[in-house]
């Protein structure tokens, strides 16, 4: 299917969520008032009028009943102040599993086993040989548990795989999912509520790490850190969000969807041996359709069993950036940086604390002023500025490692010259970039490994998947996934029905 793809309904216009839907409060979402509203993606404030808080007490009460509690629950979902949790009732759809193999027999037969314990027998299911050494293994699996076969004599990678599945595939629904993962039991089943919502394209659920060898140091690092993991919180996808894309390892789509963004004839673009799925996923976004992340349902993915193979793959997924920010220009950003918190950071880096201590003192009196003219209450105001600050710190020490980790090095080793920054004072600020966001990740759990070694591990992730974004820039002639954004845009403050943003 070929053509631009069609626009759906934004924030701004779409229509009501159905009845049935109820809604559930981000956990990071705060009541500053009544009808005042702190959250969401940006973050933003959402102020509701007294028919807003009418209809927010409806959906207090149960599920999207009327216009008006449908058309808040949209509002608040598509703002990430709030999740939708579909009605509990089995989907009439129909679904096709697709799984992309390439050799590795014995993990498509666990993956294929575990489809039918999860108790979905009755769906169909498509298996992809995509170019197998040994195709004959990979067809016994198949036949073994009933899964239909289309074999691929050469090698295209994840994506001509599925497209070659796309083409065969004629259901409502369609699930991805990798042959190295091993899905929960009625993970369609749990998956598919979403799909009542018309503007829904994909729900994903959480991929957790299922590691080889957990007795292995690379084993539980591996565990620990799967960069498919996106973490516990419900949220809508899109690009500069908590969850900013949903790999395809373990995916269900609208089939009409998929179609309806594919370019040139192609669901997913076969130029990308990664990240074409978070490509599509940006296309789905960029369209207008609604993406879901839903951790309630899970799906374990094997995980390397080595150093070099776990730093291998960070490496690959590193070289994907720079396609993906050519292709989407502003959603591949490694680093956003807010002037107030990064100056203040930037003072403390230079061991200049009464500077940053003017620096913080401003910020709190500049938005504290914003919120007084808006008439929103500023309390728990030092709290928030200060957590902002400290997430500028993390974000600049894991861009800087990834992006420039020979530099912080250099500056920990080379002797300092006639500065005003001391050398030790160099090395501190090094130091601190370098170690504090592992060793905070680390603090955060599950602890599996001590916290050198995890730190260790950490930053030859980080260094890893730096490397391969430097390759893919210079491959690509761009920069662009390099250079940190500056957020100048001041605090989004939502009224109930017509949404404007302070400072644009």
């Amino acid at each position: 299917m070929t053509g631009a793809p069609t626009r759906h309904p934004q924030p701004s216009e779409a229509p009501p969520l159905p009845p049935g839907f109820r809604v559930e409060l981000d956990p990071a979402t705060r009541q500053l008032a009544p009808g005042i509203w702190f959250g969401g993606t940006g973050p933003r404030i959402m102020r509701m009028t007294a028919a807003g808080q009418s209809a927010w007490r409806d959906l207090r009460a149960g599920p999207v009943s009327s216009r008006a509690a449908g058309l808040l629950a949209r509002r608040l979902t598509d703002a990430g102040l709030a999740h939708p949790v579909p009605p509990c009732r089995e989907s009439a759809m129909q679904v096709c599993v697709v799984v992309p193999a390439r050799d590795r027999a014995d993990l498509l037969d666990r993956c294929l086993a575990a489809l039918r314990q999860a108790g979905n027998t009755r769906h169909e299911v498509l298996v992809v040989d995509d170019g197998s050494a040994d195709p004959v293994a990979v067809a016994e699996v198949a036949a073994k548990h009933g899964a239909e076969l289309v074999r691929r004599e050469a090698n295209g990678g994840p994506a001509a795989a599925r497209n070659t599945a796309l083409d065969a595939v004629a259901t409502d629904l369609v699930a991805f999912l990798d042959s190295d993962c091993v899905p929960a039991p009625g993970w369609i089943s749990a998956l598919a509520g979403h799909f009542a919502d018309p503007l829904v394209a994909a729900v994903a659920p959480r991929v957790t790490a299922w590691a080889p060898d957990a007795s292995t140091w690379s084993g539980r690092y591996a565990g620990a850190s799967s960069s498919l993991d996106l973490g516990t919180r419900a949220a809508r996808v899109a690009p500069g969000s908590a969850v900013a894309y949903v790999p395809t390892a373990a995916l269900l789509a609208r089939r009409a969807a998929l179609h309806d963004v594919a370019r040139q004839g192609q669901v997913f673009d076969e130029r990308l041996r990664h990240g074409e799925d978070v490509d599509l996923v940006w296309r789905l976004h960029a369209a207008g359709w609604r993406v879901r992340y839903d951790p309630t349902v899970l799906v374990a993915h094997r995980e390397p069993g080595t150093w070099p193979a776990l730093l291998a793959r960070r490496y690959r997924y590193g070289t994907s950036a720079a396609p993906l920010a050519l292709r989407h220009p502003g959603a591949v950003t490694h680093l956003v940086l807010h002037p107030w918190p990064a100056a203040t950071v930037a003072a403390l880096l230079a061991r200049r604390p009464a500077a940053a201590a003017a620096l913080f003192g401003g910020s709190v009196l500049t938005m504290r002023r914003t919120l007084r003219r808006e008439g929103i209450p500023a309390d728990g105001l030092l709290r928030a500025m200060l957590s902002g600050t400290r997430q500028t710190w993390l974000g600049l020490g894991r861009y800087a490692t990834q992006v420039a980790a020979p530099l912080l090095v250099t500056v920990l080793a080379v002797p300092g010259g006639r500065t005003r920054i001391t050398r030790a004072g160099r090395r501190a600020a090094a130091a601190s970039l370098l170690l504090g966001p592992p060793l905070t990740a680390w603090a955060a759990g599950p602890r599996t490994l001590d916290p050198a070694r995890f730190t260790l591990a950490r930053l030859a992730d980080d260094v890893a998947y730096g490397l391969g974004v430097w390759s893919g820039c210079v491959s690509g002639r761009t920069t662009a996934p390099l250079r940190p954004e500056i957020a100048w845009r001041r605090l989004r403050i939502d009224p109930a029905r017509t949404p404007r943003r302070i400072g644009e």
